[in-house]
């Protein structure tokens, strides 16, 4: 099947870490045995709401957990570990669960300093339906980036005056310990057969590097939905066939929640604003509220131009009203495999929700 889970371990409001972690073993379980072809966890810190920390970790849980299903990272941060950690991490979970584990790699740290010096979007840039996609007006992450509280959690995620070395050296180091052409030798890790991914929000360095080292691309329509055509176009430009890949492939998130009436998966989504307004203000991802918590919560103009973007291009409905809006995203962007990221307060909904899709989807 052409459709993938990523999963950011939600936290839903009255519960707790281990229910979060419970909820995707669980999950994982279930897209299983749904047909879902891999199944990726996040790397977030300091979010209240969200568990997934250490991908590593968890994927090796999920891996002991399940039998066939593809399992990675979407992705673990290169500006917080060294090439060399990430590798025998990873290493060490393919040594016991070979040929289903996939290295998704992100560039966070690196572009949160390019986010905190860019300059905003131009005040012509406007939203736009591209062949029934709909593509907002870019959000502007500078001010976002910059936060006190965040500029000072990006300290703790390194060693005290420790510099993080250019992104593309990092792959290459990457790439030299797996194939054992690294001067030295990583153990676990070395000839592990690890699929490498780049993810990208933008058409910058991860979609460049992705391209010029023939890899596999992830775009994120569902975290920075204006700039996702840009992404996908700078990583086929760049593209180079490789040991890896004869020709570009890309995989293109999205949000979505799915019930068996629009009114219901209207209801079940509710709470996804206040969940990105928690995130655009600098707190960090909140507990998952439940739909009255949400309804319950007063809204400025401000606060829901914060968010417009982020609500507006996330798919919600009937089984066969998200199947064909997902259709449009990947036939508007190329994709090859579509990744959906769903998040509902209640975790038995969240499984229907992922259960209903795969459903609609295999019916075409």
């Amino acid at each position: 099947m052409t459709l993938s889970i990523l999963d950011l371990s939600p936290i839903p409001s009255g519960g707790t870490a281990a229910d979060a972690l419970r909820n995707t073993i669980d999950l994982a379980r279930q897209a299983e045995r749904f047909g879902y072809r891999r199944y990726w966890v996040a790397e977030h810190h300091f979010a209240p709401g969200v568990a997934g920390s250490a991908p590593a970790v968890l994927i090796g849980l999920i891996a002991a957990a399940t039998d066939t299903i593809r399992v990675g990272s979407g992705a673990v941060q290169l500006g917080h570990q060294t090439p060399l950690s990430v590798v025998e991490q990873f290493g060490l979970v393919d040594a016991l669960h070979p040929g289903r584990v996939d290295l998704g790699i992100g560039r966070s740290g690196q572009r949160r300093a390019e986010l905190a010096t860019a300059r905003p979007p131009a005040e012509s840039a406007a939203e736009r339906v591209v062949d029934g996609l709909l593509i907002p007006k870019p959000f502007d992450f500078s001010k976002l980036v910059t936060h006190p509280q965040l500029a000072h959690h990006a300290t703790l995620l390194q060693q005290p005056g420790a510099q993080t070395p250019d992104f593309a050296g990092q792959i290459d180091d990457v790439l030299a310990f797996l194939g054992g052409t690294h001067e030295a030798h990583a153990v676990p890790g070395e000839g592990a057969d690890l699929q490498v991914w780049i993810l990208g929000s933008s058409g910058g360095q991860s979609a460049q590097v992705a391209g010029e080292r023939g890899l596999p691309f992830a775009a994120n329509y569902h975290v920075s939905p204006a700039s996702v055509l840009e992404a996908v176009e700078a990583y086929r430009e760049a593209f180079k066939p490789s040991a890896w890949l004869a020709e570009p492939y890309v995989v293109v998130s999205a949000d979505a929640v799915v019930a068996e009436d629009e009114a219901t998966a209207r209801e079940l989504a509710s709470p996804y604003a206040l969940w990105v307004r928690s995130i655009r203000t600098g707190a960090g991802a909140m507990r998952f509220a439940t739909p009255a918590e949400a309804a319950a919560h007063p809204w400025t103009d401000a606060d829901r131009e914060l968010v417009r973007d982020r609500v507006d291009t996330q798919f919600t409905g009937t089984p066969e009203q998200v199947a064909e809006r997902l259709r449009v995203l990947r036939r508007v962007t190329g994709a090859d495999e579509l990744l959906v990221t769903t998040i509902t307060h209640d975790h038995d909904d969240r499984v229907r929700s992922y259960e209903l899709l795969a459903e609609a989807w295999n019916r075409r």
